[in-house]
């Protein structure tokens, strides 16, 4: 089982990071399954749209909803997250090479979300890669025990740990 996580310093880095990396794989013809966030900004308000694609071609989510201005709590919808869930789980294939889930969250943390998926895909063999905020690490952790192995935060730390694991796979299949 092939399970890594990855985490940023700077706020917001995560899901472009993640985005390039699951581009990139595509472009190098890889079946990736999974999801990554893309954030649009909101001119009447210090919010922003939270959108998820589900790879490798769609649909988008909204995840974010809006509980106006003076808002300061959590503004996922959980319906929109578990919509997401569900598709990525109608796309995973037990000939998926890699799953990305863009973040290890509340939802996760708490036992919801991607978390049975995460596990689901590890079963079937499929390489996962997370995106961790320091919020969830010690969830995450717990959940993931002694699997989980950092990354670098860069699109050359997760392509070599991805080529390491092809390179595993072709050798055991010999």
């Amino acid at each position: 089982m092939y399970l890594a996580y990855v985490m940023t310093r700077d706020r917001g880095a995560m899901d472009p990071l993640l985005t390039a990396f699951a581009q990139k794989c595509l472009r190098e013809g890889h079946r990736v399954a999974g999801i990554v966030q893309s954030n649009t900004p909101r001119p009447d308000t210090h919010h922003c749209d939270m959108d998820v694609k589900v790879l490798p071609d769609g649909p988008v989510f909204r995840i974010s909803q809006s509980l106006g201005r003076q808002a300061r709590g959590c503004r996922l919808d959980p319906a929109a997250l578990e919509s997401a869930v569900a598709a990525v789980q109608n796309s995973l294939s037990a000939s998926a090479e890699l799953m990305i889930v863009n973040k290890f969250g509340k939802h996760e943390a708490e036992g919801r979300g991607f978390r049975d998926l995460i596990a689901e895909a590890l079963e079937k063999g499929t390489p996962v890669l997370v995106g961790v905020n320091r919020l969830n690490l010690d969830a995450f952790l717990d959940f993931s025990g002694d699997l989980a192995v950092p990354l670098d935060p860069g699109i050359a730390s997760l392509t070599h740990w991805f080529d390491a694991i092809r390179t595993q796979s072709k050798e055991a299949a010999q």
